[in-house]
């Protein structure tokens, strides 16, 4: 018999959930198989797999062995230990972690096996710091709570603990947080400031988008992008781009539909003269975010209600094509 205890980061989810996570090895049948046959308990008492964990709360596994190998977690100490952390952090307090990644950086592990990512960097980040100990955490890691693409630069969110990580998702999800980037594109929009509205449709196999100003097909998405023009100089535009709406690729895909793709977009636009010019990635940058939680809604990170953290100019690559701009 083997004895968990719940702590802080693992309370607040089902059973089933959690031991999901602290028992990789457990196939879901067994687990609920096991669990109908008391082979698992809460506080040595008969258990549901929907139940809520508490902190405190200590669960009986009458399971063999070979289910328990492998529950540490990828990342062990001395990797984490070994890695030299390369982060620009722009805000940080005791639950959230805020960085500006690079372009060309990726933040999870891809499809060909890429492990030099912003995760990794964060959480050896914060072992380094004393902050994460994989080994005293069944089943949590510190997560990011948004994505941007490889080589698109900017803020990135992370959370440091669960009930954070519980918070900024929804957030994220009820959008009381509010993203604006910075992007240059070619040609000068008209009018200089405006709402743009559409659908979008992601094809998976090419991972590129298509938007449609209307009679979308089928799985097509509601799309609104709000861009106001800050500066103009010799036939670019410099942009302050707010997403209303979380698509894939939705600024590149929707202001090269309008006619102004991104300077340095190969996806979405013609980049040989871009990149003769020395623009390898796309020129976006998520250089500013705030966080607008409703009045009167109290939670663990109330405290941040109207903060607004925003990135110093030497982040965003571009914008030496545009002199004399005062942004900050």
């Amino acid at each position: 018999m083997r004895e968990l205890t719940v702590r802080r980061n693992d309370a607040g989810q089902r059973l089933d959930k959690f031991l999901s996570k602290a028992l990789p090895s457990l196939p879901p049948a067994l687990l609920y198989k096991s669990v109908r046959l008391k082979k698992i308990k809460v506080n040595r008492r008969r258990a549901e797999g929907k139940q809520m964990l508490v902190e405190g709360d200590t669960i009986q596994l009458f399971l063999k062995d070979e289910f328990f190998e492998g529950s540490e977690g990828a990342a062990t100490k001395n990797a984490l230990a070994s890695i030299h952390v390369n982060l620009s952090v722009v805000y940080e307090d005791e639950n959230v972690l805020l960085v500006s990644k690079r372009p060309g950086v990726a933040v999870h592990e891809d499809k060909d096996g890429n492990a030099n990512t912003l995760i990794l960097h964060i959480q050896a980040y914060l072992y380094q710091k004393g902050e994460y100990d994989p080994d005293a955490e069944h089943s949590f890691a510190p997560a990011l709570c948004n994505r941007i693409d490889r080589n698109t630069g900017g803020i990135v969110i992370a959370a440091k603990n669960a009930e954070a990580l519980r918070i900024l998702n929804d957030a994220i999800r009820r959008r009381v947080i509010d993203k604006f980037y910075l992007c240059a594109v070619h040609g000068v929009p008209k009018p200089r400031e405006a709402l743009l509205s559409g659908y979008l449709l992601k094809d998976e196999a090419s991972n590129t988008v298509r938007v449609f100003d209307k009679n979308p097909p089928r799985g097509a998405k509601e799309i609104k992008t709000r861009y106001r023009t800050l500066a103009v100089k010799d036939g670019f535009a410099l942009l302050e781009v707010e997403l209303l709406t979380g698509r894939t690729h939705q600024i590149r895909a929707h202001l090269a539909h309008v006619g102004h793709p991104l300077l340095g977009d190969g996806k979405y636009g013609e980049n040989k003269a871009d990149r003769a010019r020395g623009y390898k990635h796309q020129a976006l940058t998520s250089y500013r975010l705030r966080f607008s939680f409703p009045e009167g809604e109290e939670h663990a990170l109330s405290y941040l209600r109207g903060k607004t953290v925003t990135l110093g100019a030497d982040e965003i690559y571009f914008l030496s094509l545009f002199e004399r701009i005062t942004l900050f």
